[in-house]
């Protein structure tokens, strides 16, 4: 795949998987935002400010890849929903106790799926090669599969309805090329748990149309979900293996460290076609690992995959932690990484 040429990284990057947690402040100010009590130009300072504080989380911990933590982003794709035309939303089946999946908005078709002003993903690119200018940086967005696996199609055309989606994704990704973003990332917690009856299969080819001719490094996060850090899908990636090894990406993204580095034994007849980014870090869990934790599970991945093939992340995104546990564990995978480097 031909690319925009990438910085160079040291062996053994570090980056995050996407979002990063927000400032407590940030939060609360949000709330008051949506409900009215904010200007435009206060929303938008909101925003840049705690963006800027998220960046420089990650650059204080030492990341080598840097991402704008998503903060105009519930869950990292609701807000996205905002920019479709053609959807009408459908109340949560669900509102009283724990927040969980059915708890999520959804939404039903209502209309020709446009996205007349992009995803939003173009802009905060913009706004993170401002702030990170001398530092490698990435931006993901939702796969097809996670805005299909949220819209209720009731007799509608499915892969009517898949088809328009991926031309949106393709679109915001080549928009991002075209911006000067050299990695871009489709997240897909659909994969694991394909929706409305796609095969496994199906969902795979859907996601790399998605990056067909993309003049970038492309990769793809295989989730299994982390609404308030829980998963939704088999967590296993053997029954997945043939789907992922079609996928048409450089840099592939699991989860480990919450599976107990189960199946990295698989990630051997991968590395020869794919950049493996291993999750090290345990973002569904309020556990914080040392940097001694982090190098042996380093250790492991690399019986298995080769140092020039390994980046090093995070399970998930730290947006369903707090802002303090995520920003110890963001050190630790650095000061991992620093060790599990000067081992080799």
């Amino acid at each position: 795949m031909n690319h925009l040429p990438f910085p160079a990284l040291p062996v053994l990057p570090t980056m995050g998987v996407g979002s990063m947690a927000a400032p407590g402040w940030f939060i609360a100010s949000w709330r008051a935002a949506r409900k009215g009590e904010w200007g435009a130009h206060d929303i938008e300072e909101l925003f840049e400010d705690a963006t800027r504080i998220v960046v420089a989380d990650q650059m204080e911990a030492g990341v080598d890849v840097i991402s704008d933590g998503e903060l105009r982003r519930q869950r990292f794709v609701y807000e996205m929903f905002d920019r479709l035309s053609g959807l009408e939303r459908v109340p949560p089946r669900r509102r009283l106790g724990i927040a969980g999946y059915d708890s999520a908005p959804h939404f039903r078709v209502a209309g020709e799926l446009e996205a007349p002003d992009g995803l939003g993903a173009v802009e905060e690119f913009a706004l993170l090669k401002a702030m990170a200018p001398d530092f490698p940086v990435k931006v993901a967005i939702p796969g097809p599969l996670t805005f299909l696996q949220a819209i209720e199609l009731n007799g509608d055309d499915r892969d009517g309805v898949l088809e328009r989606l991926v031309a949106l994704a393709h679109a915001e990704v080549s928009a991002l090329a075209d911006a000067g973003a050299t990695l871009v990332q489709i997240d897909e917690p659909g994969l694991p748990r394909a929706p409305h009856g796609l095969s496994i299969a199906e969902g795979a080819d859907a996601i790399g149309r998605c990056l067909e001719g993309v003049p970038a490094k492309t990769a793809v996060h295989v989730c299994f979900g982390n609404n308030t850090g829980r998963p939704f899908a088999d967590r296993r990636i053997a029954p997945m293996m043939d789907a992922i090894e079609s996928l048409r990406c450089d840099l592939l993204m699991f989860e480990f460290a919450n599976r107990e580095m189960a199946e990295l034994d698989l990630m051997a007849s991968l590395a020869g076609s794919f950049t493996i980014a291993a999750g090290v870090i345990d973002v569904k869990n309020f556990l914080v690992e040392d940097a001694e934790t982090v190098a042996g599970r380093i250790a492991l991945c690399l019986d298995h995959i080769p140092a020039e093939s390994l980046w090093i992340t995070a399970d998930c995104g730290f947006s369903a932690l707090p802002r303090y546990i995520a920003q110890q564990k963001l050190a630790a995978m650095t000061a991992g990484a620093a060790q599990a480097r000067a081992s080799l």
